[in-house]
């Protein structure tokens, strides 16, 4: 177990140096199982490569980027942001509530965290700020609002956890929908509360000037209606075990893609962006996955299951004790890891610790998620935030930054908390739906 014990220092080392996390897990890889096996090694990893990269799950994932990068390119976006802003403007922080709703929405469109957030941000950052919002408001909303592409379903962190963790999808997505929906909420009486007591400036520009209800309704039918409707769709089918993950990414593709042609917005120069963009964000995903899945099999063959387990029984915790202490892994773990290899790290080391003590694999597997998304919002190493600052502007600092973050910080700690004191609220609806 002396070899299991090295590998995380020596990951953490690689990664804090800057090499590539998936080049990363490889090297470590290859060195401990050359350690323990010799030139062997590389037959046992290859097959863990192969295995992962030709796992039919997975290809699920560049659909739902395809759908994504199709809806946001063709500038669908735009049109929901308009609507948004059309219904939520005359609320008390209202554009910031618009931002979060178009977060929520979009990221049940596309499930890309780091892509939500820049594409929001990129229309909401002129928008608050001529709204007069502070900087560090802008910076939590849109950071937050970014990050719900890990908990709104169909989210590709939870098809990742399902597959690795050898549960249904949709039971998965299922428990998470409340979850989600309750963080939304959250997030917007919070908006909604600091609008009142911290407004925007009194001097700042109307956003947005009375709109007559019949063009609101056109509007709303018109963009929103159809997004929601190709949702429904994909969710639909899933949840309903109608299609595959893989079938249902694919028919939001294609609904994504006759939307762009019906709103005369599709074009080879916009498909081939979007296809450039889907190859990039997938090859990156895989190719962690995969080197991942060789770490990960590397560990188990040196006895880090049994090096896991003596941990587990000398701390003396019982079932809840344990799953505090793997909640706080996975949140130190995401403050140095990328969602990805955090999921493919801890997902095959906790499951079988889950499955002996009886716990429901959704209710911990919606906590798990819950706690990615809190690590994901967190200083000093928050992904949200190094997403923002590519396209912030120059006078918002990252100090400005850190302090919009920790409301919606604090109200992912209050939903993991809800949903720890309530397993309801992630086993209801799997319970619900035929065939989970």
């Amino acid at each position: 177990m002396l070899i299991a014990s090295l590998m995380f220092p020596a990951l953490f080392a690689l990664v804090l140096t800057g090499i590539p996390i998936a080049f990363s897990l490889a090297i470590v890889s290859a060195a401990a199982g050359l350690a323990k096996f010799g030139p062997h090694a590389f037959g046992q990893l290859y097959g863990a490569f192969y295995s992962a990269s030709t796992n039919f799950i997975l290809a699920a994932i560049p659909m739902f980027v395809l759908m994504g990068a199709i809806l946001e390119r063709s500038g669908i976006a735009e049109r929901l942001f308009r609507v948004m802003q059309l219904w939520m403007t005359r609320l008390p922080g209202g554009l910031a509530v618009a931002t979060i709703a178009m977060g929520a929405i979009f990221a049940a469109a596309a499930g890309v965290v780091g892509a939500v957030e820049v594409m929001i941000g990129m229309m909401a950052i002129p928008a608050m700020q001529r709204g007069g919002f502070r900087n560090s408001q802008i910076a939590g909303t849109i950071c937050a609002g970014g990050s719900l592409g890990t908990m709104i379903p169909p989210s590709v962190i939870a098809v990742m956890y399902a597959s690795l963790a050898q549960m249904s999808v949709g039971e998965l997505l299922a428990g998470m929908m409340l979850p989600g929906l309750l963080m939304v909420g959250l997030f917007i009486v919070y908006l909604i509360i600091q609008g009142v007591v911290a407004p925007p400036r009194p001097d700042a520009d109307n956003i947005e000037p009375d709109v007559p209800l019949g063009e609101k309704l056109k509007l709303t039918v018109t963009s929103l209606l159809p997004i929601v409707v190709l949702i429904f769709a994909v969710l639909g089918s899933l949840l309903a075990g109608i299609a595959s993950p893989t079938e249902a990414a694919s028919v939001g593709a294609l609904g994504a893609t006759i939307l762009a042609i019906v709103y005369r917005k599709f074009s080879l120069p916009m498909l081939f962006d979007s296809l450039a963009i889907t190859v990039r964000i997938s090859a990156m995903i895989l190719l962690i996955v995969a080197a991942g899945t060789m770490f990960m099999g590397t560990f188990a063959a040196n006895g880090g299951s049994r090096l896991i387990r003596s941990m587990v029984e000398l701390s003396g915790f019982g079932d809840a004790g344990m799953i505090v202490l793997f909640l706080i892994i996975v949140l130190l773990l995401g403050f140095v890891l990328d969602w990805t290899a955090n999921v493919l790290i801890t997902v095959p080391l906790f499951t079988p610790f889950i499955r002996q003590a009886g716990i429901d694999p959704v209710w911990f597997g919606t906590m798990m998620i819950v706690v990615i998304q809190t690590s994901y919002l967190t200083p000093p190493m928050a992904s949200s935030i190094f997403y923002l600052k590519s396209i912030a502007p120059k006078d918002m600092t990252y100090g400005e930054m850190c302090r919009g973050v920790v409301p919606f910080i604090i109200l992912q700690i209050l939903t993991l908390a809800l949903v720890a004191l309530f397993p309801a609220l992630s086993t209801w609806l799997p319970s619900k739906i035929v065939g989970f």
